[in-house]
């Protein structure tokens, strides 16, 4: 099972299942994660910065594509709450704009 590791989270470690958002994966473990229009790829507040193994990831959706269309999301970057990890384990990293005050990030 595919696997997202969270560097600025203490390394949090997170399993993804078949067909499951990175977003869906972070709520089922009980993690809190921004996403200010509910998960339906309508901001970008949900994003993560993809530090390894961005080739692992699902392809882009038309919500995800509409946003790097307008510079809004980087070539490293993705959507929690629209990407999948199809295979293979990814690291990456919570946005400092879209940190929560109530978590404890490192650098």
């Amino acid at each position: 099972m595919p696997k997202l590791t969270v560097q600025n989270l203490a390394q949090l470690q997170v399993k993804i299942e078949p067909g499951q958002t990175l977003l869906q994966a972070l709520q089922a473990q009980g993690t809190d994660w921004m996403h200010a229009c509910g998960g339906k790829g309508r901001c970008t507040t949900c994003r993560i910065i993809v530090l390894q193994g961005i080739e692992h990831f699902g392809p882009l959706t038309v919500a995800e594509t509409r946003y790097r269309e307008k510079g809004r999301l980087k070539e490293n970057e993705r959507l929690a709450c629209q990407c999948t990890l199809a295979h293979g384990d990814a690291s990456g990293k919570v946005p400092e704009q879209t940190k929560l005050p109530h978590l404890n990030y490192s650098s």
